[in-house]
């Protein structure tokens, strides 16, 4: 079992970045990239990881497998799997989490009318049987047991006291009530939760059973509903980074973990989360993911802690307090302060970056130093936000099928925007190509793809500076898809160039193509400009 499971004063959160998260659309991580989040996900402190859901792939349960065996520790969260109410997903599902000191098994079923009636063809009878059954057999392979009845917010209240109580009495150890759709209100769902735990047969206040709550933002709610879960005696929150998932999102772990910290007298709740390592989290998500975090969101965005109205920027020069409820420091934000310039050495830089929290080896820390020199040249002070997105650039950057070597671009109103790239291969080819765009970022991109030759469609392309002045390092987020739509890849690039940084992201997305697609196990063939993969 989680620590302190049974303990009415802390609030568990089961974290589903991985698998839920994942469900965003453009939001595929490699087998890589899960694990490193995972990583990071158990530094953050959260009690659970649902890893994934390891019957949907080969890929995905090699992740679950992996994780489990390396994330989930003895000291380490539970790592969970999801699993339909169906034998051979439950058992794959137990296939991939068995190996973690602490396996749970999370097994669903749609309990809803709307869903038994257009999604299962089950009736109320025979919905119950698969539970007992699928429940139990769940119960056999692990002794941690989560059962959701999906969409829960949309259930007859009697049958959804019925499911939850058959599924306790067949084994499982936490009841996550899903609003699947985010379709409930705060007031309603508190009533609906008080509701469970006072009449559910074997499911009352010191039963041992923790009650979980599963929140979706079709109307902007997730949050809102979590924590009047949390009121109504809930103690297991189900979140993710950023908020990212399916349609809308669910609940951002950032604002749950804030709101109860911020108003611990109201709530009178803990949690383990450890709110320093919240942004590095955030940004880390982001990048792996190429869904990029707006500005005014929640905690974790560029203005959170932003202050622009004069009566404001007195106040915070008065006394921090009138204007922010909690410090940028206790979410892991920096204060953007002047610590390294162009003269400072590898072991200033290694001390600095340990103090961000980042343990690198000799030749990551090689790497960044060579990257960091290169900047501090360029500007007269580094920042520890440069810091940051110079290693988020480090840490999110995929298996490089193509790299930037160099790049020029002609641009002005004399002529046509001309952009000249040299990339290498993995195969250590060197490829020049020029290509002449509407403007600078659509030459370069042109000029990539006479290389790359690789069908995409870019569908988002974003930009924005890490720090304030004219020498700003510039982040630059982009997404493609394959030409019919199905699947989409994002890439992220920091330099103090942004046109740079826009290469640097359109490759990074192409690389993560080329590998998702399975191109990148294909062997070279042909002349220079079409080596490395086939179209």
């Amino acid at each position: 079992m989680t620590k302190n499971a049974a303990d009415p004063n802390v609030v568990l959160f089961f974290d589903t970045t991985l698998r839920d998260g994942e469900q965003s659309p453009g939001a595929t991580m490699s087998s890589a990239e899960k694990l490193e989040i995972a990583r990071q996900l158990a530094r953050l402190g959260v009690d659970i990881i649902e890893a994934g859901f390891p019957a949907a792939s080969p890929d995905d349960l090699a992740a679950v497998q992996r994780i489990a065996r390396e994330v989930g520790t003895p000291d380490g969260p539970t790592i969970a799997g999801l699993a339909r109410a169906v034998e051979r997903d439950i058992r794959i599902c137990w296939e991939g989490v068995r190996d973690a000191a602490k396996p749970r098994v999370h097994t669903f079923l749609g309990t809803s009318d709307i869903h038994l009636k257009y999604q299962t063809g089950l009736t109320h009878a025979q919905a119950l049987e698969v539970i007992r059954n699928m429940v139990t057999l769940a119960r056999s392979l692990c002794e941690d047991i989560e059962f959701s009845p999906m969409d829960a917010g949309r259930t007859d209240p009697q049958f959804l006291i019925d499911v939850c109580a058959l599924a306790i009495e067949c084994g499982a150890t936490t009841l996550n009530i899903p609003d699947t759709v985010g379709y409930v209100t705060p007031t309603e769902w508190y009533e609906t939760i008080s509701t469970l735990i006072a009449e559910t047969p074997g499911g009352g206040v010191g039963s041992g059973v923790v009650w979980s709550v599963h929140c979706h933002n079709d109307l902007g709610l997730a949050t809102a509903n979590t924590l009047a879960g949390v009121k109504a005696g809930a103690r297991q929150v189900e979140v993710t980074i950023n908020g990212i998932g399916e349609r809308a999102g669910n609940t951002s772990l950032e604002e749950v973990a804030m709101a109860l910290q911020t108003r611990a007298p109201f709530y009178g709740l803990q949690t383990h989360i450890n709110t320093r390592e919240i942004v590095k989290t955030s940004r880390l998500v982001s990048n792996y993911t190429g869904m990029h975090v707006q500005a005014n969101k929640a905690v974790v965005g560029a203005n959170a802690f932003a202050h622009e109205a004069g009566i404001h920027q007195d106040g915070m020069l008065k006394n921090a307090s009138t204007y922010e409820i909690m410090t940028p420091e206790s979410v892991g934000w920096t204060q953007s302060r002047l610590v390294l310039g162009k003269h400072s050495g590898r072991h200033a830089l290694k001390v600095r970056l340990e103090e961000l929290g980042y343990d690198l080896d000799k030749e990551q820390l090689q790497q960044v130093f060579e990257r960091f020199k290169v900047l501090a040249d360029a500007k007269k002070n580094v920042t520890d936000a440069d810091l940051e997105a110079l290693m988020t650039d480090e840490l999110a950057r995929p298996q490089e099928y193509f790299k930037l070597e160099d790049m020029q671009v002609v641009a002005g109103t004399m002529g046509m925007p001309t952009a000249t790239v040299k990339l290498s291969t993995a195969e250590g080819e060197t490829i020049i190509q020029a290509a002449v765009g509407v403007g600078p970022v659509d030459a370069c991109f042109k000029a990539v793809d006479s290389v790359v030759r690789l069908d995409n469609t870019l569908i988002e392309y974003n930009v924005h500076s890490v720090t304030e002045g004219i020498d700003a390092l510039g982040e630059v987020t982009v997404r493609i898809s394959t030409p019919d739509g199905k699947r989409s890849f994002g890439g992220y690039g920091a330099d103090k160039d942004v046109i740079v940084s826009s290469v640097m992201a359109y490759l990074a997305a192409l690389n993560r193509m080329i590998a998702g697609i399975g191109l990148g196990e294909k062997k070279p063939e042909g002349d220079a400009a079409t080596v490395a993969i086939q179209r």
